[in-house]
């Protein structure tokens, strides 16, 4: 892999990241509307706008490969389900106040991603990797002994996110065709969601020559965008080099809660995080020590 193609890959992977990481202040632009309404305008605009990149960005084959074997049609509707349900969940959550909630669970997800490889691959954790689990395990164990409640929304996020991989990985389909595959089968609900509300903002009149219904369509491009960029980025970064860009993400995500959004990380959240860090640092000290040996 040449230092020019690893230096576009890392280019392209780190937009993607930030882009995500900065997705807080995209839903914060529209907190005006429902969080439900936002998602299904999020389906429809990105099967519309993933379905004009398809003409543009050819993936010679695909359709063909899914009437070939229409099983994965199934479990990309499984799929579309999943993301649509994390999608709802993050942007319910930027808008009421509970970011470092988001942020945790994108932690917690590259920790419960092995835990379910195990549980439902039966790959078998190294001694390093039950640390790290363990230690993310103590962290929401202390949040729930300080708060007297589950971290509900940091669990649902991760677990909706780690089921989507693993589902979506029993459907062999490129991400730009599998999320057009997604957003279309979702679009009927999307559709009839819209008609059968009648008084939400999208339906009413003049919404759509005010701001805010820019916002919801570029929720398309918005959504698109960063999927490109690290699809790019697969192509010419080592997966390791991704896997430790991830944590970019809920790194920026928890900066704009605290500096920008006055969210307040108290001693029980702090300690939360810090076993999950460590968890974290454990499991990237585990999976360079198993590159290097590789």
């Amino acid at each position: 892999m040449s230092s020019t193609n690893t230096h576009r890959g890392l280019v392209l992977g780190l937009m993607a990241y930030v882009i995500w990481g900065l997705f807080p202040l995209y839903f914060k632009a529209l907190a005006a509307i429902p969080a439900l309404e936002i998602i299904v305008h999020r389906v429809i605009w990105s099967a519309l706008f993933a379905s004009l990149l398809l003409l543009v960005w050819k993936h010679p084959g695909w359709w063909q490969a899914l009437r070939a074997h229409p099983r994965r049609l199934a479990i990309l509707a499984a799929s579309g389900a999943l993301i649509a349900l994390n999608w709802l969940i993050y942007v319910w959550a930027v808008n009421n106040g509970r970011m470092l909630e988001t942020s945790l669970g994108y932690y917690i997800n590259p920790l419960l991603n092995v835990l379910l490889a195990m549980l439902l691959l039966g790959e078998r954790l190294r001694p390093l990797q039950w640390v790290a689990v363990l230690l993310a395990g103590a962290g929401v164990a202390q949040q729930v002994w300080q708060l007297g409640s589950l971290p509900w929304v940091s669990l649902l996020l991760a677990l909706s996110f780690s089921c989507y991989g693993l589902i979506r990985k029993q459907a062999p389909v490129a991400a730009l065709p599998g999320l057009a595959v997604e957003t279309w089968l979702m679009l009927p609900a999307a559709l009839a969601w819209l008609a059968l509300q009648p008084s939400s903002p999208g339906n009413v009149a003049g919404f759509w020559d005010s701001q805010e219904a820019l916002w919801l369509i570029a929720a398309g491009p918005v959504t698109l965008i960063p999927l490109i960029c690290f699809n790019a980025a697969a192509r010419h970064l080592p997966y390791a080099t991704l896997g430790f860009l991830q944590y970019l993400t809920p790194t920026l995500v928890l900066l704009q809660a605290v500096l920008l959004f006055g969210e307040a990380l108290q001693g029980p959240q702090l300690l939360a995080f810090a076993c999950i860090w460590l968890g974290l640092l454990v499991f990237s000290l585990d999976s360079l020590r198993l590159l290097r040996r590789t």
